[in-house]
């Protein structure tokens, strides 16, 4: 039996540029743009999952701060 691996899927395929914008933006406020995919797209299979996650984890981290946030305060709003 095989196993179904579920790529990681946006629900809204139109919110794809929202979402870059706010890496782009949260990239930016740390100082870690160069870790972006889009400018930095060499390969990385030499480099150990630790370092990839130091460098890049803290972008994810922040996006995912924002958009809980966000919601909360449409919450609080409604």
């Amino acid at each position: 039996m095989g196993r179904n691996y579920r790529k990681s899927r946006l629900l809204h395929p139109e919110s794809y540029d929202a979402m870059q914008k706010l890496k782009f933006e949260c990239a930016a406020d740390l100082g870690r743009t160069q870790f972006c995919k889009e400018n930095n797209d060499h390969y990385k299979g030499d480099l150990t999952a630790r370092q990839n996650g130091s460098e890049g984890g803290p972008i994810g981290g922040e996006m995912v701060k924002r958009m809980i946030a966000a919601q909360q305060q449409q919450m609080l709003n409604s």
